[in-house]
Formats: structure tokens, sequence, C-alpha cells
């Protein structure tokens, strides 16, 4: 919940500095207000919404369907954020219907999951993550299309999230790998092995690079450090860097 039209100078600058760095697709997803003016002005990045509903229409006053979010020009929808999840008392149900939803609409779709600290420091994080995922993600049948076409997974520790502290490259790497797994077991080997996995949780400039460089992590879900221009695109230059 940030960001009013005085704020579009910065998508404009961070659009501009992406048309500089094509090796790295980037793509802002702001409050539903500012998804037209940015898709306007908008000429190399992309641009999707944090949220959807799971009906097509009807009387649901103040959500905002699929539909509306494809019409404002956006591309792709954030679906089961841990702030939606924990702030409004989403389900792993009602993000699997999200999910429908979006991609009847022909919207691409981020799934979020994630991991609390408590259960992170029980050893059940592997594990908590795999089965919220798996409850969340649609089956093969609700894709049209190719899958890794129109999904790309975030994992997001919740204990990570605007806190400073990022996961360690040890951690996002094994739950990367995990993360993999099911999606291969779920969407088949081919299919699987396409579908992007990002990393989200106190990615800045200055620690890019260690966690773009881990096993399985595909790019990033980037929070309060994609406000400005500079630290953004600062995550995207790692993002375009070859790994050693």
């Amino acid at each position: 919940m940030h960001g009013t039209r005085a704020m579009l100078s910065e998508a404009r600058a961070i659009d501009r500095a992406a048309q500089r760095h094509m090796k790295v697709e980037v793509a802002l997803a702001p409050p539903f207000t500012l998804i037209h003016p940015i898709h306007r002005e908008a000429e190399q990045i992309s641009v999707g919404a944090q949220d959807c509903h799971h009906a097509e229409g009807g009387a649901h006053t103040g959500d905002i369907s699929a539909a509306m979010v494809a019409d404002a020009g956006a591309k792709f929808v954030i679906l089961g954020h841990s702030e939606r999840r924990q702030g409004h008392g989403e389900s792993d149900d009602l993000v699997r219907q999200k999910a429908r939803a979006a991609l009847a609409a022909g919207l691409r779709i981020i799934l979020c999951c994630g991991e609390t600290a408590e259960t992170r420091e029980s050893g059940r994080a592997v594990t908590f993550v795999g089965k919220q995922l798996a409850a969340s993600l649609p089956p093969a049948d609700a894709f049209p299309g190719e899958v890794a076409e129109r999904l790309t997974v975030a994992y997001e520790p919740i204990w990570a999230i605007g806190t400073g502290t990022a996961a360690t490259v040890e951690d996002i790497a094994e739950m990367h790998g995990e993360i993999r797994k099911l999606l291969t077991d779920l969407y088949g080997e081919e299919q699987g092995a396409l579908v992007r996995i990002l990393y989200g949780g106190s990615v800045k400039p200055d620690n890019a690079a260690a966690i773009f460089a881990a096993a399985e992590v595909d790019g990033a879900l980037v929070g309060g450090a994609s406000l400005t221009a500079d630290s953004f695109m600062g995550i995207a230059l790692a993002a375009g860097e070859p790994s050693d």
C-alpha cells in the first residue's frame, strides 16, 4: 500500500533503466489505482496487480476481479502473499480459486509461499511450505497453454519480509530445490523445470548477487527496495550479471 500519482516519476525511471538492460525482465505491481497510469506510460516493463478477487463479478463491494485487473492493463497478478494470508485470512483454497480466476482472465500469476519464524525454528519450514504451495497451486488443466508461461512461484519467508534480514543462501537454495521437486511432481519434468522460482524477503542491491547465485533462484520478488528506481534497478543489475 505505497504510491500515488506523485510517484509515477519513479516508475518512469525504472522503465527507462529497464530499456538499457534488456537481459533482465522487470515488472512492477503497483496498487490498483496506479495500474493503468503505469501501463499507459511503460514501454519496457510489465505491469501487474497485487491481488484479485476469485469471482468474475457480483455483489463484492470494494473488491476487484481478475478481468478488471486485466482491463486496466495488468499482465500478471501476485497471489497468496503472506500479508494477504495473514492480514485478510486468505486460505490456501481461496488462493487456488483466485489463481484459477486469474488464469481464466488471461493473466499470468506469481504465487507466493513462505513460513513464519516459529515454523522455521521448529524445523518444519520445508514441510510447511510444500503443503502450503501444493494446496494453493491450480492443477495443470487450469492453465491455458504451457504452465511455465503462466506460472511463477515466489518463496518469501515471512520473518524476512521488511525486516532487513534475508534468509541465508543455503536456506534459500534448500527451499527452492524442494519447490522445484514439487513443481515437477505436479506439472511434469519438462514444465516443472521451466517454472521460475523467485526469492523475496529483504532483497537489496548489496545482497542480490549472492541470492541470485543460489541454486534454483530465477529472480526476486522485491518489496520496499522497489519504491525507488535506484534501489530497484540495483537489484535488476545484479540479476543481469553472469553467475560464477
